[in-house]
């Protein structure tokens, strides 16, 4: 920590316990986020830089812990923000909320992690009946005084005293439909005295109090009010959409006033040291005269573009791009900055590493790159899966018929299709009756959080790319268009005009394109993204139809590939969806599910072989289905030439082959009423009550199938054994792994074994072909993972089936419980997300770390992969890789998704190498 570089400021004394709970801006830096939060460390950082940031102080983290844990400040937290106030009083030559010349200060809320518009914020705290008087004189303008202490009681009212900030704004409206005027800055002071009266009242009968003059008071009680606002509803849900720890806690800072609302030669803005939406470099952002930095995110009063402030104030807009360029340099990444000119006097009220959609972050880090900031390693550091992902989502096709109603701000891109709703309510509710739905909405703000979570995308018809609605919808990745003035919200209504009269009610079907900012009455239909085609090989890097996106995306995919360990499988059933992975960059298959060759036409073959009741009928029947299975086989093994393919052999329970007992016993009622014969349908019926189970997926299924059917296994094995030694006759070269589902014990596997090594080296003998191929199991069970050391002694390879082992670790039947209370746990906080979409570390993944390391002890040379859904979840990647597994598996279409976060994995992880 530096020291104090202000030598007109003191340096406050440290608390009693020797806990420092009070930094001012010149005390810390950008690396203090986990105790200054992200605000106050870079209002620091920006202080070190020596750029133009009022002074404050702020109140850290730990405190917000210690009050959020007892109820109460900590002891010394009191004495601490006093000494800090009275440097900044000194510092500034003015008391706070002195009658004749106020010292006015904001107290802002700021997590480590960028939470927007979620917590409180509280303006020109000091100003009462008296120092209003004395602001006026000080500023020479008695209206910018009125309309300075109009907001305070406005945002002290909703955000410290609770009460409904609807009824300050209705209030606000009927002012300026009494002066008939349509915004705000057209009142005067007559009008905002009398509107501060109103708003008094207001706070008087709602909130069962006086709105405080002691402007100690008011500070103390807005630091609570920001420290309560933690645990407000908005910011737990918003930490649960992101992900982001409830234990962190808020600092608190307290900054002096800066006012934008002076005149025409003040105002404020927001600024992108790129723009977040494409990633392109230029001048982006929205500036507003005569405002409070409020005004801009709320979106309330729609903007101009920054780069007019050039000819507002040329001064200002010069030593703004310099700053721009210096923040850029020194952080080496996109900034996103909130200033506010004073009458002139450029002012830096925050700075942070700006959210951005996924093209934008594609494209910045390989622009960062090219100008030598960062390197590789960092490119891969500054993007992830999930942006990928959205990356490969569908757009609207271009040549569609369509009818466009309305064009606004391209704020977040995507295509999205739903139902027009105009509340978050609503939204919410249609959302989880099945419904897609678009947000519709003048403006949004951080009550809207859960409607913009639940809906496809988000229409406004005012703000701009820095709006509320922007921000939050960039940084989740939903589409959104923002400033759509054409179109005339009615909430009150439900309804939406468009230009030419077209009235759109809830319900009805509308279109947005957050890439463009078009709005389209109807379903526009959708075209594969470019991302995909490039994947699909239907577009390359470098060609003259390829975008810049592409070209980005190829080259980060280039630098993961490079930096990875984990090798990256597909899970594949057939050759059409392995040639795809292939093209989607897979090193082979992690997961060849038997069962799904057995539908379809073979299904009747398969029921003959339940039904069998001699060892003669059901050798036949095995006989019939070896050559299909062989050819099944014979074309995996060609689609994944030189690769590894992992097969592995039936594991379902047998009645999921069979017809559903209900509708079978309806079949065989109708037979004996029509006296048609139903000999057949009785003996399946009669199989159907035999194999039924009360609990079938804890029954008789994998490894166990093959240990009570004689010849199911051995058939199996012998197709997959033909099939190589076929495609080795054709000079291909085949990498079989078979692999035996559901082991819980090594004596399983070596019953199972015995008899598959027999049958391989029946058809090496038959065909004078070495076949190597290696034999493994899944481990899915506890005692699997428990016992992996002795299970190693029979198995060359390891595959975590992660689904199973989930279930089997947890209890929970995943076709029930999904349905029935995740989402309560979700909502409780019992879960941070569902342990079947992220692997749950510390339960499902130490057995998987025991289980490795186990196995390794027995066999040092002993493969590991995963094949489970979580093969090709971002966050799970990188547990696999610290696990030290050799591979993930997963479905195609998330191949080039497992491959980004394992090149991420290996520049993040502490260690690379686990073998």
């Amino acid at each position: 920590m530096s020291e104090n570089k202000d030598p007109q400021v003191p340096t406050p004394a440290e608390s009693v316990e020797g806990v420092k709970f009070v930094y001012d801006f010149t005390e810390g830096n950008k690396d203090l986020k986990d105790l200054l939060g992200g605000k106050g460390a870079n209002l620091a950082e920006m202080t070190n830089l020596g750029l133009p940031v009022p002074p404050g102080f702020t109140i850290t983290t730990e405190a917000c812990k210690v009050y959020l844990e007892s109820g109460e400040e900590p002891g010394a937290l009191r004495d601490e923000v006093s000494a800090h106030l009275a440097a900044l009083e000194e510092a500034m030559g003015k008391k706070l909320g002195q009658p004749d010349n106020p010292l006015l200060v904001s107290v802002r809320s700021g997590a480590k992690f960028s939470m927007p518009g979620m917590m409180d914020t509280v303006l020109n705290i000091g100003l009462s009946d008296k120092s209003v008087q004395g602001l006026a004189a000080q500023a020479g303008d008695e209206r910018f005084a009125w309309d300075s202490y109009r907001r305070l009681i406005q945002m002290f009212g909703k955000t410290v005293l609770g009460v409904d900030g609807d009824l300050f704004e209705e209030a606000l409206e009927k002012a300026k439909e009494a002066k008939k005027v349509e915004v705000d800055t057209e009142l005067e002071a007559a009008d905002l005295k009398k509107l501060v009266t109103r708003f008094k009242k207001i706070v008087k009968a709602e909130a069962g109090r006086d709105f405080p003059q002691n402007p100690r008071e008011q500070m103390d009680l807005a630091i609570n009010a920001v420290f309560d606002s933690w645990n407000g509803d908005r910011a737990k849900l918003y930490r649960r959409q992101e992900r982001i720890p409830h234990d962190l806690g808020t600092a608190v800072n307290v900054c002096s006033m800066v006012f934008g609302n002076l005149g025409p030669d003040s105002g404020t803005g927001v600024a992108f040291t790129r723009d977040p939406a494409s990633g392109h470099q230029g001048v982006y952002g929205d500036y507003l005269q005569n405002a409070q930095g409020e005004d801009v995110v709320a979106g309330i009063r729609n903007t101009v573009p920054l780069a007019e402030l050039e000819q507002i104030d040329k001064k200002s807009y010069d030593q703004l791009m310099q700053i721009m360029e210096t923040l850029e340099n020194h952080y080496k990444d996109l900034c996103d900055i909130e200033f506010t000119i004073e009458r002139g006097q450029l002012w830096m009220l925050q700075t942070r590493v700006g959210k951005r959609t996924a093209g934008a972050a594609f494209r910045i880090a390989t622009q960062l790159v090219d100008q030598g900031l960062i390197d590789e390693a960092e490119a891969l550091t500054r993007v992830n899966g999930a942006q990928l992902a959205q990356l490969m989502f569908p757009r609207f096709d271009e040549d569609a018929k369509v009818e466009q109603v309305g064009r606004g701000i391209a704020a977040s891109p995507g295509a999205a299709v739903g139902k027009a709703v105009f509340d978050s309510y609503t939204a919410v509710k249609w959302s989880r009756s099945g419904e897609k739905v678009i947000l519709i909405r003048r403006e949004t703000n951080p009550d809207d959080l859960d409607g913009m979570i639940a809906a496809e995308g988000i229409l406004t018809s005012r703000g701009g790319k820095t709006s509320h609605a922007a921000v939050v919808a960039r940084g989740m990745g939903k589409t959104c268009v923002c400033g759509a003035e054409d179109l005339e919200v009615d909430t009150k209504r439900r309804r939406m005009t468009v230009p030419g009269g077209h009235v759109v009610e809830e319900g009805d079907v509308i279109s947005i394109d957050g890439s463009s900012g078009k709005v389209y009455l109807g379903e526009v239909p959708v075209v594969p993204s470019p991302v995909v085609e490039y994947f699909e090989g239907r577009m390359h890097a470098g060609a003259e139809d390829a975008d810049e996106l592409v070209e980005a995306v190829h080259r980060i995919m280039a630098f993961a590939d490079r930096k990875r360990r984990l090798r990256v499988r597909a899970n594949a059933d057939n050759a059409e969806d392995a040639l795809r992975a292939r093209r989607f960059g897979a090193q082979g298959i992690g997961l060849c599910r038997t069962e799904h060759m057995f539908l379809g036409d073979r299904r009747e073959l398969v029921e003959r072989l339940i039904l069998a009741d001699t060892e003669a009928e059901r050798e036949e029947s095995l006989k019939q289905l070896l050559p299909l299975q062989k050819q099944d086989f014979v074309q995996l093994f060609e689609s994944m030439d030189g690769l590894p393919v992992t097969v592995r052999l039936l594991d379902p329970p047998l009645h999921e082959f069979l017809p559903d007992i209900t509708e079978l016993s309806v079949r065989v009622a109708l037979a004996e009423s029509r006296q048609e014969p139903h000999e057949n349908l009785l003996r399946l019926l009669q199989a159907v009550h035999r194999l039924h189970e009360q609990n079938p997926m804890l029954g008789l299924r994998g490894v166990r199938l093959g240990l009570v059917i004689p010849g199911l296994f051995t058939m199996q094995v012998r197709a997959i054994a033909e099939a190589a030694a076929e495609r080795r006759a054709a000079k291909g070269d085949p990498r079989a792994e078979i692999m035996i589902p559901l082991v819980g014990t090594v004596q399983e596997l070596e019953i199972v074994r015995e008899e598959a090594d027999k049958v391989v080296a029946e058809v090496e003998a038959a065909t004078g072909t070495e076949l190597k191929l290696a034999i493994g199991t899944m481990i899915e069970l506890p005692r699997a993972a428990l016992t992996a050391g002795q299970i190693a002694e029979a198995a060359e390879f390891f595959s975590f089936g992660t689904n199973d082992l989930t279930q089997t670790v947890w209890g929970f039947s995943r076709d029930d419980v999904e349905a029935s209370f995740f989402t309560a746990y979700l909502e409780k906080g019992i879960f941070g997300v569902s342990p079947f979409e992220t692997i749950d570390k510390d339960g499902v993944g130490s057995l998987v770390k025991l289980a490795a390391k186990a196995g390794r002890e027995t066999r040092p040379d002993l493969k590991l992969g995963v094949c489970g859904e979580h093969g090709g979840d971002p966050e799970s990647v990188h547990f696999f890789h610290e696990a030290g597994l050799d591979y993930v598996s997963c479905s195609p279409f998330r191949i080039p998704v497992a491959r980004l976060e394992a090149g991420r994995a290996a520049v993040t992880s502490k260690g690379s190498d686990h073998r």
